[in-house]
């Protein structure tokens, strides 16, 4: 026993174990997010049942069946249910009910003992609106202007062409908000940040405000013929409503204007159902949130965290390349070097938060800050880069990962051999240009590294971020097609803090839980993807200097 513990077997089979044991934590976490996030845009059965009450009353409840868990009959009495029961246990339903702006709250706990048997009718609608969240009932009639136009078997069709007519003039009020009048009020602003420009200049003179008088008036004429035609479409996607039996037998009107999206779920196929999925799960990464974050896509979060992402990479890298080169190849050993980089391992330890308390007292307030006062006075008192925005928030994770990226490039250039810069320079070339041609090559897969390491932790950060630059909804997009095209100043959205918000801020919690699960397995994928680009350079970099020594 005294030799196999000698002959360090046990050590071995330790780090062998606490290996596997991280592995197997790793892959349940990825496990469980895809789990509960994949399964979200599967379309659910919806049940009908009957709840009878203490007093004897029947409630028809239609609704989905999120979940089920056991509870003691003891603690359902003491809520005041009357069960006639022997056993200690029984279960309990969780019921989506949708119709929150009828019912008031669309989710609620039923007791099992206090249900009838579940059925599915195939006729049973489930509607996905813009507002309000769901709505399940059956279908009665479809109107035109109040006028019935089908019913019975014929209005499900019909439902449909006219669901497919609506939502393509949604979209297209859509993109005349966002895109065309947003070009049309960009413009507007720089005119009106022009006039005060000049108005500060002491030069706006007749002449000058004549002409931009004469710029504004096309731009204010396309304006208003824009309005009229969204008030036109509006009306036109107004006309079309649908009558529905809900559960507690009334029929209610629905305008196809609030409707997003309507099947009837116990009717579908395995196909249909898989149609259904792709086509959600694209409006998922493809779409704006809607119903405070709760319900539609998540594109603009996407898009920020990626566009964050880069940018910290392309200002992180060259800064933590140089230090690491000053550092290690022309610095000369002493007490201030020792210091420098004792106080680089200890800034990689610092909580984040810190360092988004420092971003936003020096980057935005006072960096911004004197940015607006000597290049945009006319915009103040409204503040252009003295806010929180995307640049402030690169610069900021930039500076909590710069630690990373110096000690990675620090290992880096420690490893090539003292040789290989002998020999460069034994053959002529001056100390700049070895390190140029041949160390800094070299030591470019630990540079990837270290990059590699700093997107990982700067993707997934939000504690900084929500001090200097990311908000619950972006009104646009960092990049747009308005010029200077990438606007460094706008504040954006981001998935970490997209999860926060759901998670946590969400004033409708259940409803939002699965949306949850499955933007944090999105957020996992896209960093995994993005350092399985960094790892794949990297490697194609392994490669070229394969045959040199110390790689």
């Amino acid at each position: 026993m005294k030799n196999w513990i000698k002959s360090g077997e046990p050590w071995i089979w330790t780090t062998a174990g606490a290996v596997a044991l991280s592995l197997v934590m790793v892959y349940a976490v990825v496990w469980l997010t895809a789990a509960q996030g994949l399964t979200h845009f599967w379309p659910k059965p919806v049940v009908e049942t009957v709840f009878k009450g203490n007093d004897g009353k029947e409630l028809r409840l239609i609704g989905e069946v999120p979940d089920k868990e056991e509870v003691s009959l003891l603690r359902l009495r003491e809520a005041g249910y009357k069960i006639d029961s022997r056993d200690k246990f029984t279960y309990r339903y969780l019921f989506k009910m949708g119709n929150r702006d009828i019912t008031g709250a669309d989710f609620k706990w039923f007791p099992a003992p206090m249900l009838e048997a579940f059925t599915y009718p195939q006729d049973v609608l489930a509607i996905e609106r813009r507002e309000w969240g769901n709505f399940y009932g059956h279908l009665k009639e479809v109107k035109e202007d109040g006028k019935v136009v089908a019913q019975g078997e014929q209005a499900w069709p019909e439902l449909l062409k006219r669901l497919e007519r609506s939502n393509a003039i949604f979209k297209q009020i859509l993109h005349l908000e966002k895109v065309e009048i947003g070009k049309l009020n960009y413009a507007l602003e720089k005119l009106r940040l022009q006039e005060r420009k000049l108005e500060l200049q002491k030069q706006l003179t007749d002449d000058a405000r004549a002409e931009i008088l004469k710029q504004r008036e096309p731009l204010e004429t396309s304006f208003a013929a824009l309005q009229e035609k969204i008030e036109k479409l509006r009306h036109d996607i107004g006309r079309d409503s649908l009558s529905a039996e809900i559960m507690d037998g009334r029929v209610v009107d629905v305008s196809l204007a609030k409707v997003a999206d309507a099947i009837m779920p116990n009717d579908m196929g395995v196909w249909q159902k898989i149609g259904h999925y792709a086509r959600k799960f694209r409006e998922f990464t493809t779409d704006d949130p809607r119903e405070a974050n709760t319900e539609g896509g998540i594109f603009p979060a996407i898009f920020g965290t990626v566009m964050m992402v880069l940018l910290m990479s392309a200002m992180v890298t060259p800064l933590g390349i140089m230090a690491a080169i000053y550092m290690r190849e022309y610095a000369k050993p002493g007490p201030m070097i020792r210091i420098i980089r004792i106080s680089v391992n200890n800034l990689a330890g610092v909580p984040s938060i810190v360092y988004g308390v420092f971003g936003l007292g020096f980057f935005v307030y006072f960096l911004g800050g004197n940015i607006d006062h000597l290049f945009f006075p006319e915009a103040l008192p409204a503040p252009t880069f003295g806010s929180p925005g995307i640049l402030w928030a690169s610069l900021t994770l930039a500076l909590l990962t710069l630690p990373v990226v110096i000690v990675s490039t620090e290992e880096g250039l420690s490893r090539v051999p003292r040789t290989i810069r002998e020999g460069s320079l034994a053959l002529g070339a001056t100390k700049a240009e070895t390190l140029w041609r041949t160390v800094l090559p070299i030591a470019s897969p630990a540079m990837m590294t270290g990059l590699i390491l700093a997107v990982a932790r700067a993707a997934g950060e939000v504690a900084p971020l929500m001090l200097v630059g990311v908000v619950k909804l972006a009104p646009s997009l960092p990049l747009d097609g308005n010029f200077p095209f990438l606007h460094l100043e706008r504040k954006f959205m981001h998935l970490g803090f997209h999860i926060y918000d759901v998670g946590f801020q969400s004033p409708n919690v259940e409803a939002a839980r699965p949306l949850v699960y499955a933007t944090a397995l999105l957020l996992v994928i896209i960093i995994v993807v993005l350092n399985l680009f960094a790892i794949r350079l990297r490697n194609r970099m392994r490669e070229k200097l394969r045959g040199l020594e110390g790689v």
